[in-house]
């Protein structure tokens, strides 16, 4: 961590603990909450998010503001989403008194990102943030589905996560969230982030990870049909996809069926499939086929 001075607008890690004892905050596990005390590591994220003078950025979880001012100097527009009140009602003070010129340009939504289903002003294009380790998966699958405008995406996680979410087909820690992102991106890793620029400081390593948002694959299956094929395939990962898939399908028989008319060997397991084969699958479940189901909604 560098001892350089934080700018003019940014947040060091003298002023981080002046504004957390002057609130009274004291970061709990319950809501993830490490905050990094770091300028240069929020100047890093800012820069390899690629975030551009047009973008509205989305933050998660901005704690104390030192992320959400980087933003600020880059960004068109910045709509943070906190869930801990104490926080959600100083941050626009922060902003005010450290970047006034951009106070204009900031939103706060107190709310948990997992409800969150609009956002103030115009459709967001980005969404960059410092994501609590124990809610990340699910809520960046939430915002990937409720916000299609975002196409660019870049988080920091958890080190671990951060392998799942950018595995791909046949390594061993691929599985249901490397699935279920790629639906909607192609990931990858895009940096490890040290320890020590966070208090409190985490008892693991993090590591961002770079969305970048394409078509999902082609189908006649539903998201949701194609995800229930994924969290069936990989609730029993060690098994082949033909007895994984027995419940999903109704019978073993039923998978087998259903598998060899996707092109799918029954006797492979989930972790060796990319997402547009276990698409592939959920078209041809046995009872939910076009003429079993002509008046199925699609989404």
């Amino acid at each position: 961590m560098s001892d350089l001075p934080a700018g003019p607008g940014l947040l060091g890690a003298a002023d981080i603990r002046a504004l957390a004892e002057a609130l009274g905050v004291r970061p709990t596990k319950q809501l993830g909450q490490n905050f990094v005390i770091d300028a240069n590591t929020v100047r890093r994220i800012v820069r390899t998010a690629g975030v551009r003078p047009d973008d509205v950025v989305v933050e998660i979880g901005p704690g104390l503001g030192s992320l959400t001012l980087a933003l600020l100097e880059s960004a068109a527009r910045v709509v943070a989403i906190e869930i801990d009140p104490v926080l959600a009602r100083h941050l626009p003070t922060t902003i005010a008194a450290r970047m006034p010129e951009r106070a204009a340009d900031f939103a706060l939504v107190h709310a948990d990102a997992m409800t969150v289903a609009e956002l103030p002003g115009p459709a967001p294009t980005a969404l960059v943030a410092n994501l609590p380790y124990n809610v990340s998966v699910p809520v960046l699958l939430h915002m990937l589905q409720t916000f299609p405008s975002l196409d660019r995406l870049l988080v920091m996680v958890q080190s671990e996560v951060a392998d799942r979410l950018a595995a791909t087909p046949g390594g061993k820690v691929y599985g249901v969230p490397s699935v279920k992102a790629a639906w909607y991106a192609d990931v990858k890793r895009a940096g490890a982030i040290g320890r020590n620029v966070f208090w409190p400081a985490p008892n693991v390593d993090s590591g961002l990870v770079s969305f970048v948002r394409r078509d999902p694959p082609p189908t006649t299956a539903t998201r949701a049909e194609v995800f229930a094929v994924v969290d069936a395939a990989f609730a029993q990962r060690r098994k082949t996809l033909r007895a994984a898939l027995a419940g999903w399908a109704g019978s073993a028989a039923g998978a087998e069926e259903a598998l060899r008319a996707a092109g799918i060997d029954p006797r492979t397991r989930g972790e060796a499939l990319g997402v547009a084969e276990f698409a592939r699958i959920a078209e041809h479940r046995p009872d939910s086929r076009p003429e079993a189901a002509p008046n199925e909604p699609r989404d």
